[in-house]
């Protein structure tokens, strides 16, 4: 068994160690928020957070989060109105969606890292999450104004 806490409540998996945890999250929880993107870490589609840090859960083995607290997009707030989520909705950022949850995580870890970040450092942190869409100029807008929502101690919940 391995055990660890996902979006606030504890989980028990008997499950084969190398799983990746992107398929205990969907497959065997059933939060399928988290995507399948390449499978080798490269796209960002399925990131979650793993101690409060993004991780790429298609190449995470199950074995290496047992005892961590995993956050996932369903986590992230009880109503979906964490800030990066407000602002993701209020410029219609996605267009397919497909990457999108990835992305909200990446930008919501990055936003905890860094307050106040610049476009520069927007984009050496989402650099790794991709977007077919090519929405990027209204994802760097999206993580702005939830930097400012944050600041301004707004947090649309």
């Amino acid at each position: 068994m391995i055990e660890f806490d996902l979006n606030g409540r504890k989980v028990s998996l008997d499950v084969d160690p190398q799983t990746p945890l992107l398929w205990a999250i969907r497959d065997d929880v059933g939060l399928t928020g988290t995507k399948f993107g390449c499978g080798i870490g490269m796209c960002g589609a399925c990131t979650v957070h793993v101690g409060g840090r993004a991780t790429r859960s298609c190449i995470t083995p199950i074995a290496d989060v047992a005892g961590t607290k995993i956050t996932t997009i369903e986590g992230l707030h009880p109503e979906a109105n964490h800030p990066v989520q407000a602002a993701w909705r209020n410029l219609r950022v996605p267009q397919c969606g497909y990457c999108q949850s990835g992305q909200i995580m990446q930008a919501a870890a990055l936003l905890q890292d860094i307050p106040d970040p610049s476009d520069e450092d927007i984009d050496a942190v989402m650099t790794g999450n991709l977007c077919r869409c090519m929405t990027y100029t209204r994802i760097r807008q999206a993580v702005r104004d939830a930097a400012t929502a944050m600041a301004g101690g707004q947090t649309n919940g």
